[in-house]
């Protein structure tokens, strides 16, 4: 579809039907809390989170199913109002429990503190992608896929057709929980496979292939396609079977080690992970974020003449009042006004609030117009960003330590360069964060409700309604696990249970760079690299994300599409459509897996909070396959095989469904 003026959505804009109804809302609110605590929960243990939107779009259909008939467009609501709690939970995850690692930072680690942090930068992810959509959803339809989007789309449409269309989610859920159950709950195999690694002595040390078997990212490398996955993977390849083993054969381990330290590694931690990991942290993550920050930067550029557009047929829009500027039901988004006024009106709040780290007013204003810059910039790229390559892929951290990274250089510029800026500077990524965090699952809902004929503001308003409801429970979940996991200590954040990594990164980052000490050589090689990438014709932001993320996420993912190649060739297809088979059957993959990661996460709490087993865990009193054959699951060969060779099961039921034909 080359236009989305052309595109004909599911329930046609002139047909209304029920929508933003009391029963959406309030299902949609149950499980964005629901999904807000399971995440918090999630990104403090592994700094890993799931995404929401299809697997709340499968729940909505069952449990309204059970509960009595409903339209898709309420069910649209339902997912939309509840991805709200993921996408809050994962950007405060990743950046507000450094607060405790900070000077003074500890003195805001409250719970308003945190829900207004929350609350702010989720809802201005909303109101700056509100004048992106009609640039991003319906122009570019057909160019940018969000393919999580489109996927939730394929599943409200399955539910709502039943038959084939919907028994083929189904399978793929269920394979995938299934999957997901047997290696996660019962052990019979790991999640990572390494399939390749090199010592550290030798003519290529340190090199790794990883690779996390894992049905969500099969399932997605499946919907973006080979070219895009494949991007992915090229700059994983070069991080882990190039760049590591470059430095690891010219930087002495004396040097490495003394540059963990620096950036607040411990000891301890050096022990228990690889060597390949430790030039990962100290360097190539580095890189990895310099080149995301640079491709955030091309793509601004690019997007910058559809984005003047967007504004200005929003102002006209506005301009020429409600029922005249949004007369077609699917056309109409919150005002302009809303978006001006309230943009400014967060802006001014978080500037003057008492007991909030701002420093004082009128120079606290410079907090307030970062926030508002850098989050307009990233909440763009976001947006932009999940559009190629999906939420699931999505590299918030990065774009967080971006904005870090700017605005520490503002700050030692005009000369704030005291403690007591730290958490002033940490703030304002946090906000930004879960800003970008909130536009990228706005845009994957906007795109699902283009696709099935939603009303814009109604799901613009669920956003902000799932914002604010789960910030009531994020703040309070994550003073739950923080004291009790304590275990003695002040805070349980930062111990052995809850390592927080993001944040553990994102303080290390601020304190860096406070005092002038941030390795800037690996992150200016990230952007010239970055550079590299766009020259020689590829996407760059792809790329890039490669480069940040672990081999182990993005290889999967390549595998997903190859897969989708495969298929392609053996149906003798150039192009599979939106609802096909395969399609389907991959997003109940994502699902499925989403889903299982959330029924692991809920098996460690109760075996932590109600029958509170330390040594072994639930988990781990569970694990039936280091009981029965641990030396196969464990062994490095023995296990990357049995990996691999259930990881291909699954590649082959995905293959075989793709090529199985519907009936509507």
């Amino acid at each position: 579809m080359e236009s989305g003026q052309e595109f004909r959505p599911y329930i046609p804009p002139d047909q209304d039907v029920p929508e933003f109804t009391p029963k959406a809302i309030l299902l949609g609110v149950f499980f964005g809390i629901l999904f807000g605590a399971a995440t918090v929960y999630l990104a403090l243990r592994a700094g890993l989170t799931v995404s929401a939107s299809v697997p709340i779009a499968v729940l909505a259909i069952a449990v309204f199913k059970k509960l009595g008939k409903s339209t898709i467009l309420e069910n649209n609501i339902v997912q939309t109002i509840g991805s709200a709690g993921e996408s809050v939970a994962a950007g405060v995850v990743f950046t507000i429990p450094a607060l405790l690692f900070l000077s003074g930072g500890a003195d805001y680690f409250k719970y308003l503190t945190i829900s207004v942090l929350a609350a702010v930068g989720g809802i201005l992810g909303v109101l700056f992608m509100i004048p992106l959509r009609r640039a991003l959803i319906v122009k570019e339809h057909g160019k940018l896929r969000y393919p999580e989007g489109v996927a939730c789309a394929d599943v409200l449409i399955a539910g709502e057709r039943g038959g084939n269309l919907a028994g083929m989610v189904f399978k793929g859920v269920g394979a995938a929980m299934l999957y997901k159950f047997l290696y996660g709950i019962l052990g019979f195999w790991n999640e990572t496979a390494t399939w390749f690694r090199t010592g550290r002595q030798g003519k290529i040390p340190d090199a790794t292939l990883s690779c996390d078997v894992t049905p969500e990212y099969l399932g997605l490398g499946y919907i973006i396609g080979p070219r895009i996955a494949g991007e992915l993977a090229s700059g994983g390849v070069l991080s882990w079977l190039g760049l590591i083993p470059l430095i690891s054969i010219f930087v002495a381990d004396g040097r490495i080690v003394q540059d963990l330290k620096n950036l607040g590694f411990t000891d301890a931690w050096m022990a228990s992970h690889s060597h390949a990991e430790w030039i990962y942290r100290a360097y190539v993550r580095y890189i990895g974020a310099g080149a995301v920050a640079c491709a955030g930067v091309m793509t601004l550029i690019k997007t910058l003449p559809t984005i003047v557009s967007a504004f200005r047929e929003s102002v006209k829009s506005f301009g020429a009042g409600g029922e005249k500027g949004g007369a077609v039901r699917t056309e109409r988004d919150l005002g302009m006004g809303i978006v001006v006024v309230g943009s400014l009106v967060l802006a001014l709040l978080i500037t003057v609030l008492p007991g909030f780290p701002h420093g004082p007013f009128p120079g606290s204003i410079v907090m307030g117009l970062l926030v508002v810059v850098f989050g307009f910039f990233f909440v763009t790229v976001s947006s932009r960003i999940v559009g190629i390559i999906g939420t699931s892929s999505n590299p918030i951290s990065g774009m967080t330590i971006a904005t870090l990274m700017a605005t520490c250089v503002v700050f030692v510029a005009i000369g704030r360069t005291g403690d007591v800026y730290q958490a002033v500077a940490l703030c304002v990524g946090a906000m930004v964060c879960v800003a970008a965090a909130n536009a990228g699952a706005t845009s994957q809902d906007l795109k699902t409700g283009f696709l099935v004929g939603a009303t814009p503001r109604g799901q613009q308003l669920g956003f902000i309604i799932g914002v604010l409801t789960s910030t009531l429970v994020i703040g309070g979940t994550l003073f739950l696990l923080d004291k009790t996991y304590a275990m003695g200590e002040a805070h349980g954040i930062g111990g052995p249970k809850l390592a927080a990594p993001q944040a553990t990164l994102m303080a290390t980052i601020i304190k860096g760079l406070l005092a002038q000490n941030l390795p800037w050589a690996p992150v200016l090689v990230g952007v010239f690299l970055a550079f590299m990438a766009q020259m020689a014709g590829a996407h760059a932001l792809s790329w890039a994300v490669g480069a940040y993320l672990p081999l182990s996420t993005t290889f999967p993912i390549f595998i997903g599409g190859q897969m989708k190649a495969l298929a392609d060739r053996l149906a003798n297809r150039r192009e599979e459509s939106e609802l096909s088979s395969g399609m389907l059957y991959s997003t109940g993959l994502v699902a499925g897996g989403s889903l299982g990661g959330v029924l692991i996460a809920l098996v460690a709490f109760i075996g932590d909070f109600f029958l509170h087993m330390e040594k072994p865990t639930l988990l781990e009193a569970l694990d039936l396959g280091s009981k029965i054959y641990p030396g196969v699951k464990n062994g490095l060969v023995s296990g990357g095989i049995l990996c691999a060779v259930v990881f291909a099961i699954l590649c082959i039921l995905l293959v075989r469904n793709a090529r199985k034909s519907l009936e509507a």
